[in-house]
């Protein structure tokens, strides 16, 4: 199966998300670390990640029942 350009989006950003919360178990945050002092950026990407989350989550289900 082919993935399209916005589940390969979405793949990459839960990854990345979930390397970050290994990283804050470890006492390092890598967005903070990277977009600083700039909280709506930060949010943005938390938020980005969370929908990316859900995103792969629906369409998970929806291979299930093929």
């Amino acid at each position: 199966m082919k993935l399209s350009t916005l589940d390969t989006i979405a793949l990459v950003l839960v990854i990345i998300g979930g390397l970050n919360w290994l990283l804050v178990a470890l006492g390092f945050n890598l967005v903070t670390a990277i977009f600083g002092s700039v909280a709506w950026l930060v949010a943005l990407i938390y938020i980005l990640v969370g929908l990316s989350a859900i995103y792969l989550a629906a369409i998970s289900m929806k291979l299930e029942k093929k």
